[in-house]
């Protein structure tokens, strides 16, 4: 019996996230197609991704988002097409966007976002057209009349808990925590693996068709107050916290002026985009100040089943947290 399942086409299957979603797409049973520039096959690591995805069953295409020929192929012999690019790369996709609406065959494109949603961030004047460039995909996509899902995932898990959100670290803090802003606006956190499911669950929803599709597990999401407190507990000791105002977080994000969160010296870009990203989700609220529904989004968790989840402090140890979401769409 022939495979009902949309064929997907990834893009960036060599990154960490793309390749869980092309493992994914294979464990959720549909042909997988991954386009890879030529010179991943001569990396030692990109190489050995793409030899397991291979013998999984992905059919590897050679190609490049600045390939026109080899876009249009692999376009032409899919039925969704997601792109996992790093976001310095993401106006790469304005050719891939003209294909696809010239193939006019492409029931779904989920683009390279995978992170805040850039049309409700309160940033654009720090973030050096970090959110702006794909807010200008996006209205690119809609003005062809592309058929798209936009996936909002917030924080990957890996990037900002290991280090319980400080600044240069990459393990909590056992006696002093800096807590930015009052500390109770809440960020949020999903596990890249999740992030992945939640994407290759979406391709063929109707219910996810021209949406924003956002995921915000209840279980993961804290302030930096919550955070701490969990820390706490779990070593047993109390860690004085050193409050830094939303004025003093911007002096140091702006490069002038003394501030002590760090070191004495200026953070240019990009290196200041870390404290950009905690100043949107931890002291704007940019993860969590609107209403996912009534903002005409979606909301993922509610699409779901969510068996045996534990909350995220039950996986909080020394040097790293961990969640687990055992995902299964609701039809």
């Amino acid at each position: 019996m022939e495979n009902s399942k949309s064929k997907v086409l990834i893009i960036g299957a060599t990154g960490s996230l793309g390749h869980h979603l092309a493992e994914c797409s294979l464990r959720f049973s549909h042909p997988t197609f991954a386009l890879v520039r030529q010179s991943a096959f001569s990396d030692p690591l990109k190489s050995l991704k793409l030899r397991s995805l291979s013998d999984a069953g992905v059919t590897l295409l050679q190609g490049s988002l600045e390939d026109e020929s080899s876009l249009a192929d692999a376009v032409n012999r899919v039925d969704v097409v997601i792109c996992a690019v790093a976001t310095k790369d993401v106006l790469s996709q304005k050719l891939l966007i003209r294909i696809i609406a010239e193939s006019g065959r492409i029931k779904r494109f989920i683009p390279a976002e995978f992170g805040c949603d850039a049309d409700k961030t309160q940033v654009s004047d720090l973030d050096h057209g970090f959110y702006s460039k794909k807010s200008e995909i996006r209205r690119l996509i809609e003005a062809q009349g592309i058929p798209y899902t936009y996936i909002c995932c917030n924080f990957f898990m890996r990037l900002f808990l290991p280090s319980l959100v400080q600044p240069g670290r990459t393990s909590p803090p056992r006696d002093k925590v800096t807590v930015f802003g009052h500390g109770n606006a809440k960020g949020v956190f999903v596990k890249e693996k999740d992030v992945a499911a939640f994407t290759i669950k979406a391709v063929d929803d109707p219910r996810t068709l021209n949406k924003a599709l956002h995921l915000r597990p209840p279980g993961n999401v804290y302030s930096m107050n919550e955070l701490v407190e969990i820390w706490e507990a779990k070593i047993g000791k109390k860690l004085e916290r050193v409050f830094v105002s939303e004025q003093e977080l911007l002096r140091r994000i702006n490069g002038n002026g003394f501030f002590s969160l760090l070191a004495n010296a200026e953070t240019p870009y990009p290196d200041n985009m870390e404290m950009v990203f905690i100043y949107s989700a931890f002291v704007k609220g940019d993860q969590t100040y609107f209403d996912i529904e009534s903002s005409g989004g979606v909301d993922g968790t509610k699409l779901t089943k969510t068996e045996n989840k534990p909350r995220l402090s039950d996986h909080l140890i020394v040097g790293m947290f961990f969640s687990i979401l055992s995902i299964c769409w609701v039809f």
